[in-house]
């Protein structure tokens, strides 16, 4: 059965990843995988000094140097199984009875993309380790697993409030259909109410397009509000949000469109840096 993947670390949003998953989990009815990864740049499992053998008298300090880099590795990797050790507690504590921990030494997004044959959705936390409340860091490689994987990240807010209502950001485009489809044959939405929205212009053949869209998800069994806008795609988005009191945003990530390209540049930082709402990327 293809599950839930929770991406695990010391991040400020890491009850909030928690916690999303694990309603994800419970919502689609998948099992859940609490992973947390070691960076081998940060922690390499085992250092390797072969190039710096006949230093002569430095390579006692290599060798202490060494040492301690061993020692940062043992302590990051115990740290790593406190902190899945933690988050099972709290994913069973929400009702979530079907879980798996996994810990990899290795690059994130690669390690992402090993499971994703087995993995129906992806859960991260938005803001990085190194967030406070006074600098907000979108993680720094975030970017990097959105274009590596291929199936959808569910991006978290920092705080938990469970989706009640959804919106799916459409331009009719190829790729956006491909997303329709997508989300046609998945639970991720299953029983909340879906907001189709176009941002361009209003005109009879995006009207078309939009109830295309619609006739397609009618197998999801939800309420379906079709609607377009006008304007600058970010605010535009935002607003509709914010005045319909939408809970989940879902949207494309890279490519051409106008859509799309709101996923990147420096758009990006300043939407995700701003997110106080889950985003799901479909790839």
């Amino acid at each position: 059965m293809l599950r839930v993947v929770a991406c695990i670390d010391g991040s400020r949003a890491v009850h909030a990843v928690c916690d999303y998953s694990a309603w994800a989990s419970r919502h689609m009815e998948a099992p859940l995988m609490l992973l947390h990864v070691l960076d081998d740049e940060r922690y390499p499992s085992e250092p390797d000094l072969a190039g710096n053998i006949g230093l002569g008298s430095r390579e006692q300090l290599l060798t202490e140097l060494a040492e301690l880099d061993r020692k940062r590795s043992k302590l990051a990797l115990e740290h790593g199984h406190h902190l899945l050790d933690e988050a099972e507690i709290r994913v069973k504590a929400a009702g979530t009875n079907e879980v798996v921990k996994r810990q990899r030494h290795g690059n994130l997004s690669e390690s992402l993309v090993a499971l994703e044959k087995d993995t129906r959705l992806f859960v991260m936390g938005l803001h990085g380790e190194s967030s406070s409340d006074s600098n907000v860091h979108i993680g720094s490689q975030l970017e990097t697993v959105i274009r590596s994987v291929e199936r959808p990240i569910l991006l978290v807010p920092d705080e938990y409030a469970e989706p009640k209502t959804a919106m799916l950001a459409f331009d009719g485009s190829e790729t956006a259909f491909k997303g329709v489809e997508m989300l046609a044959a998945s639970p991720v939405l299953r029983g909340i109410p879906l907001h189709l929205v176009m941002v361009g212009a209003d005109t009879a053949d995006n009207w078309e397009q939009l109830k295309k869209a619609e006739a397609m998800l009618s197998g999801l069994d939800v309420e379906i509000t079709l609607a377009i806008r006008q304007g600058d795609v970010e605010p535009t988005l935002h607003a509709y949000q914010e005045e319909q009191g939408i809970d989940l945003l879902v949207m494309g990530a890279y490519g051409h469109s106008r859509i799309r390209q709101f996923l990147v540049g420096s758009t990006t930082t300043t939407m995700l840096k701003s997110a106080t709402k889950p985003l799901v990327i479909l790839r």
